[in-house]
């Protein structure tokens, strides 16, 4: 799942993050309504988090606009404005949740959670393929009922892979739910995490394969694998 996070506090960025990385999320971390427009309009998003006391304009009036620009992604305001008024604005404003600094990162993930599972946005917490279980609250992944512990770029390979199982998942699909605009992969990165998460399947003795499909992208799904 991708994240914009839009936050203009330094050492706060830095800690939201580094929480959401850890979390498997791939995070785009702009630091101005000017960076978010940007971003907004370059990439798709599953989730936007929020500051309002922002360098170039007010929070509250970004919200607004994107709102009335049709951005449907949940968002999550982040701010230090705790009043009433302030959380009515927010909310009324297009929020679809509102968190007061300073707050425990586990909340904050907590509540990414949980509006990735509104309608609209479902995202379950276990996600099953055959024998493959993945669980996004804690990133454990078993196969075979065994735990198996997956790099991250591996980790959000599988988890884009098998949101679309069956689906044919196509390369700007995987390489957005694999890298963030600071990243510069190379033009195999993708084939090669894609081969790294072939052969732990394989070494598992998973029935679930991961195909290629050639100028299209690739599959995960029950059955032979195809290298």
């Amino acid at each position: 799942m991708r994240v914009l996070l839009v936050e203009d506090h330094a050492s706060l960025g830095e800690s939201l993050q580094a929480a959401l990385e850890s979390s498997r999320y791939v995070v785009d971390w702009v630091r101005s309504i000017a960076g978010a427009e940007t971003a907004l309009a370059a990439t798709r998003y599953d989730l936007m988090l929020l500051d309002l006391g922002l360098p170039d304009g007010d929070g509250v009036d970004f919200l607004k606009k994107c709102r009335r620009s049709a951005v449907a992604i949940p968002i999550l305001v982040l701010t230090a404005r705790g009043g009433l008024n302030d959380r009515v604005d927010g909310l009324d404003g297009g929020a679809d949740d509102y968190l007061v600094k300073p707050f425990d990162l586990s909340e904050m993930l907590s509540r990414c959670r949980a509006l990735l599972r509104r309608p609209g946005h479902m995202e379950n917490d276990v996600i099953e393929l055959a024998d493959v279980k993945l669980d996004l609250g804690s990133g454990g992944v078993l196969v075979r009922g065994r735990p198996v512990t997956l790099p991250r770029r591996e980790h959000q390979l599988l988890a884009a892979l098998m949101r679309k199982a069956g689906r044919v998942s196509s390369r700007p699909y995987l390489e957005n739910a694999l890298y963030d605009q600071n990243t510069q992969a190379g033009p195999n990165a993708l084939e090669a995490a894609v081969s790294r998460l072939r052969s732990v399947l394989k070494e598992q003795g998973s029935e679930v394969s991961l195909r290629t499909i050639r100028g299209v992208g690739y599959v995960l799904s029950e059955g032979d694998v195809d290298a």
